[in-house]
This record gives C-alpha cells, structure tokens and sequence, in this order.
C-alpha cells in the first residue's frame, strides 16, 4: 500500500499564491466592472395604475405640486403611470401625485439621455466618448431588463413608435425593438462589416421622424447644393443594408423634416418660409406658406432655442399628436397639421411648445401659463396663469392622468 502524500511547505505556499492572484484579478475585474459602479432600488410595492384616469375637463386652474432635477429628460417621460426623471447618472421612477421616488436606478458616469418604449424606460450613459450603454428598466418596479451598447455619438434622442425606438445621431443613427435587438443601422458605421452597404456615408444628419414601420432622415452631403429627404423601412430584413422607399433632394437647404406618416412627408423650408408634402415616392404634391418667422425653419430643428437650456434637441423638432393632428412648435409658434395630407389648419403665434392633449382641448404652453385651445379652430378659450419663476426657455409637456407636467430646461415641473 503506497504511503499517503504530505504536502510540503512548497505546495502550501504555492496554493496560498495561486489562491491571493485570483482573489486579486477577481477584485481587479469587480472594481473595473459595470456592477460596481451602478446601483439598483426597485419598488418596494406595486406601482400605480398602469393608466391613470384622465379628466374630462380642461383644469380650472394650476398650482405646482412638485419639481425635480431631470436634465437627461429633453420632454417629460411618463411610463405604465410612472414619471420618470434622469439627472447626473440615476434614472429615478416617480408617483405622478407627489413625485416621491419609487425605484432608481444610478450609475456611475453621466447619462446622455432617457426616454421610453412599450412598457419600458430606456436609460442611456455615456462610455468614454459614446453614448454607449443602453439599459431597459421596467416603468411599474425599476427592474432590470435587456441591454445593450452602440456606437451613438452625443448628442442622441430616443424616438418611440410601436415597439421600435430610434436612437438618433448627427452622422450615424440605429433603431431597436423594444427587446433592445437592433434592427437598423443607418449611416457612417465605426467598423462596417460590408463594404458598399450604406449607400452614402459622408453625409451628415439633420432632422429624423418615425412613422409606423418607417423613418425619415433629412440628410447633408458633400457636393451636393440641396439637402436631402431619405425615408426607409426601420425594420430591414438585414440590420446593415438599408431598405429604401425614396431618397430625393429637396428645393434647396435648411430642410427640417417635421412629420412623417405612411405615404406622406411633410418638411419646411426656409426663404421663404414654407411647409412641402412629399408623396410615399418622394414627389412633392403641395406647397403650403408658414405664417412664422424665417429663422423659425432656418438650419437644425429649433437649434436658436437652445440659448440658456442644458437641452439638446438631437435632431427632434418639438410635436405632439392626437386625433390625427399633429402640433409642431417652430421656436416661436404652434402649428396644427391635419388629417393624411399633413395640410396646415391654424397657427398660434408666441407660444412656447407644442402643448398637450387634455379633455378634447389643447394646452398650449404660453409666456403667462397655458392657453387652452380649441383644436379645431386654433382660437384661445381661456389662459391657466403659471408662475415659472422667471423660466423664459422653451417648454415641453406632457399628462399623466390629472397632473400636467413642464420641462423647463433641466428641471421637471409637476402642475394639478
């Protein structure tokens, strides 16, 4: 019978090293990793009504019922009944009613922007120079859902239609499903993996739009005098190789696509001010002239707003929508576009967004408060005073049952 082994001082002294350099390389790795840098607070209990009940009239008046920083939120996000706020790097879910905070979600580097998509709030930070780490979050509990990175170049916006969601980029743009599994990529890809696919790739980006199944592009390129409309499936059959509908130039520049549906698009044009509808081939079938200043459709989407607010508009111009209008904000008044030809109805000059659906009226964001209007004919009911506190900037809102919410600039106002 072979004598058992003894282990020498050697071999104790081996396994003690070998065990100290992996607890080591395991402490290096959690030290560099994402884990430690992000923290997570779920919701204790069940949120709120997934659909807060709406009124049925228009607010007698308004009174600020909460604030909250939220630099990262360029409109107000509102989630399954949740309102949902971005500053620094946390992402904070929040009760509509006294915008206490529900669950968190923080990391450890900034965000470049937050947003939403079928039930889900999508939290993006920045890696090194990209906007890079894209994490789902469910709106009711916080909860961790997929992830993934991308390529994206500040600034980016998050646009949401159907179960897609299109992050936006001056030269190079993607567009996801609402499992975050990328569906399009669009523009100068950092490492293309075939050659030719993108048909132009020196162009940069202008306004973006998505439409049920589409996105539009107004495009910048080199060489050529005029700008450039590009409207595309958002759901390829090859993430990498874009599938057309149209790509036409445009009667000149300063083009700032506005809004998009199936068969129609509508961009305004500068000098002289002017709104042009394209047909699902790309055909211009009318003409309509904007009452509103020239500087108003001038260059990037509303950029001469940005004077004084931390907002960036990423290639968003400011609507809203509802009952097959849509309200465009042109930096100094709000424009109703209707019915499938995207036709100008009526015009509100100096206002400050496109306002909010609330009752069958619009509220429209004004100087001294917010003007309700009649949707059909543009005219001014009445005004619900809001004190601002001396914010002059520009001013998105958005309903969450029966509390109106305000971004001004970098801070989320709650109204009732």
């Amino acid at each position: 019978m072979p004598a058992p082994e003894r282990r020498s001082r050697g071999d104790v002294a081996a396994a003690a090293l070998i065990a100290a350099i992996v607890l080591m390389a395991g402490t290096a790795l959690w030290w560099g990793s994402d884990a430690r840098s992000t923290s997570s607070r779920t919701a204790a209990a069940p949120g709120p009504e997934t659909s807060l009940p709406e009124p049925t009239s228009p607010p007698a008046s308004l009174r600020q019922v909460w604030r909250a920083p939220s630099a990262a939120t360029p409109v107000p996000v509102v989630a399954d009944g949740t309102v949902v706020t971005g500053d620094g790097g946390e992402v904070a879910g929040r009760d509509p009613w006294t915008g206490a905070v529900r669950w968190s979600y923080r990391r450890d580097v900034p965000l470049c922007t937050v947003g939403a998509g079928t039930g889900d709030v999508l939290a993006v930070h920045r890696d090194g120079g990209y906007c890079a780490d894209v994490t789902g979050l469910d709106a009711a509990d916080g909860a961790r859902g997929a992830q993934r990175t991308g390529p994206l170049r500040p600034p980016t916006r998050l646009l949401s239609e159907g179960n897609l969601v299109a992050a936006t980029g001056q030269r190079y743009l993607e567009v996801w499903r609402n499992d975050l599994v990328r569906t399009l990529q669009y523009g100068a890809l950092p490492t293309p993996v075939k050659p030719g696919a993108q048909p132009r790739t020196g162009c940069s980006f202008g306004s973006v739009v998505v439409a049920p199944g589409l996105l539009g592009v107004i495009e910048r390129c080199p060489g050529q005098r005029s700008d450039r409309l590009t409207v595309q499936q958002a759901d390829p059959s090859d993430e990498d190789r874009p599938e057309v509908d149209f790509s036409t130039l445009l009667p000149g520049r300063g083009a700032t696509l506005v809004a998009q549906s199936r068969d129609r698009s509508a961009v305004a044009m500068p000098d002289p001010a002017r709104l042009v509808v394209l047909d699902g081939s790309g055909r211009v079938v009318a003409e309509h002239p904007l009452d509103v200043p020239a500087e108003d459709v001038r260059g990037e989407p509303t950029e001469h707003l940005l004077a004084g607010s931390s907002i960036s508009t990423g290639g968003v111009v400011p609507t809203t929508s509802g009952a097959g209008v849509i309200y465009w904000f042109t930096g100094s008044s709000t424009v109703a576009l209707g019915g499938p030809e995207l036709r100008p109805l009526w015009s509100i000059p100096q206002t400050l967004g496109p306002g909010t659906l609330r009752a069958g009226r619009l509220l429209v964001p004004v100087p001294d408060g917010l003007a309700v209007v009649d949707t059909a004919t543009g005219q001014q009911e009445r005004l619900l005073p809001v004190d601002r506190g001396g914010y002059t900037g520009p001013v998105a809102t958005a309903s969450a049952g029966a509390i109106l919410l305000e971004q001004r600039g970098a801070t989320l106002v709650a109204l009732r």
